[in-house]
């Protein structure tokens, strides 16, 4: 399955193709496009990758998550170029047997994703001026993944 795509992400489309008998717990994350970030005003965002390597990468982390958390299934895509405001940037979708192990395998999975795979955010303010960001907005209390947050503040 290709996880990288340019085009809008069909999450309804997605999560109707998910049905699985073994599943009684399907978790759906989207992340979407704010119309701010840190008290500024926010017009879009554009993503970029090293897309072979992140489509391995997803791949990899969503096959670990299956293994981990016994999932039936897991999906995640990710989008590319220009997401407008209110826009689906990435979607991650996970069905287990039960809720536990589809909550936690989904939040497992999008930390990973936004923290290790090689997708860059540009972000677009109203003043005319942009930043790229760091993709990782997330807060987890696993120890690697903590580890790999104060590894990159301290390269810095």
């Amino acid at each position: 399955m290709k996880h990288l795509q340019y085009d809008e992400i069909n999450y309804a489309e997605l999560f109707a193709e998910f049905r699985n008998p073994n599943s009684g717990a399907v978790v759906l994350f989207s992340g979407e496009v704010r119309d701010n970030n840190k008290g500024r005003a926010v017009t879009h965002l554009e993503y970029e990758a090293y897309e072979p390597m992140a489509n391995k990468m997803i791949a990899k982390i969503l096959e670990e998550a299956k293994t981990r958390f016994k999932l039936n299934q897991a999906v995640c895509v990710h989008r590319l170029g220009k997401v407008d405001i209110s826009g689906c940037a990435v979607v991650v979708i996970t069905g287990s047997g039960h809720r536990k192990e589809a909550y936690d395998a989904n939040r497992f999975i999008i930390d990973r994703v936004k923290n290790e795979v090689p997708i860059w955010k540009h972000e677009f303010f109203t003043d005319g001026t942009s930043e790229w960001g760091q993709n990782c907005d997330c807060v987890s209390n696993d120890h690697e993944h903590q580890h790999q947050h104060q590894h990159h503040e301290e390269a810095k």
